[in-house]
């Protein structure tokens, strides 16, 4: 059995945004979300990876959603499809890729399906962005993408919120959120993408237009998730807000990235 200290020690090698939020949550949570996050983190190890050519990251992400469809309240078998699938790769993907079966065995019953669900999608719409190389010509193409990245997730954690507790999240909000880390994420790597021939910006936009649409994104969010209590959804995503927030600002002083110090003296505040 997958032990929680486990979840949270690939957690943090992953994510210094998310690790110190889901490491508050209760303990329930901690399972639920951080298995979750490791399991959307697996995939977009496959989407990013320097290695592997855009036929092979289709290949793998179709499979592997083909794997984990085969295995939604089945006895098991997509544990050993996606060993398979994995094999000839062990060299180039990394651990929180190589067991995502680990992470999808240490949901509770309760709301596994829904996680799944989220996980088996999440690799076909990234399939798809791979086999059109992130192809990005308007606004309406940029809101595709960060719903398929991000603000899908968002929707994933207001379902496990209300699982828990019976919390009722505003779900738009939960998608704007998703929207703006995730634009949030194109500005700060706009030059990495450049490198190999992606850029995430419509067409004709400037990065004054995709500060813009980050800051309108997490501006609406922070709005709704203001009302919420403490208790509940905002203690998760406050971190997370915060940081994106400062990350603009820092962006757009030419600052390529936040300081250890400055994502500290936030995070001690969160």
């Amino acid at each position: 059995m997958i032990r929680r200290i486990d979840i949270l020690r690939v957690l943090k090698h992953t994510s210094r945004t998310f690790y110190i939020p889901i490491s508050r949550l209760p303990a329930q949570l901690q399972d639920t979300i951080g298995s979750a996050y490791l399991c959307m983190r697996a995939i977009d190890e496959i989407e990013d990876h320097a290695s592997l050519d855009n036929k092979t990251k289709a290949f793998l992400l179709h499979r592997l959603s083909w794997a984990l469809q085969a295995g939604v309240g089945g006895d098991g078998t997509s544990s050993h499809q996606v060993d398979i699938l994995f094999a000839s790769y062990k060299r180039l993907l990394p651990e929180v890729t190589m067991r995502i079966s680990d992470w999808l065995a240490r949901i509770p019953t309760g709301i596994a399906p829904r996680v799944w669900d989220a996980t088996i999608a999440m690799a076909d719409r990234m399939a798809f962005w791979v086999e059109n190389n992130w192809q990005i010509l308007s606004e309406a193409d940029l809101n595709s993408y960060t719903f398929s990245v991000a603000g899908s997730v968002g929707l994933l954690i207001c379902d496990i919120w209300t699982w828990f507790d019976g919390t009722q999240i505003d779900r738009e909000a939960a998608i704007r959120f998703g929207r703006g880390l995730q634009s949030v994420n194109i500005l700060r790597n706009r030059d990495e993408d450049a490198a190999r021939g992606v850029t995430f910006l419509p067409a004709g936009w400037t990065e004054k237009q995709m500060f813009a649409y980050a800051r309108t994104n997490l501006e609406l969010a922070k709005s709704s998730i203001a009302a919420i209590s403490r208790e509940a959804f905002q203690g998760l995503v406050e971190i997370p807000l915060a940081l994106a927030e400062a990350t603009l600002a820092a962006l757009e002083n030419g600052q390529p990235k936040l300081t250890r110090s400055q994502v500290m003296r936030i995070v001690g505040h969160g």
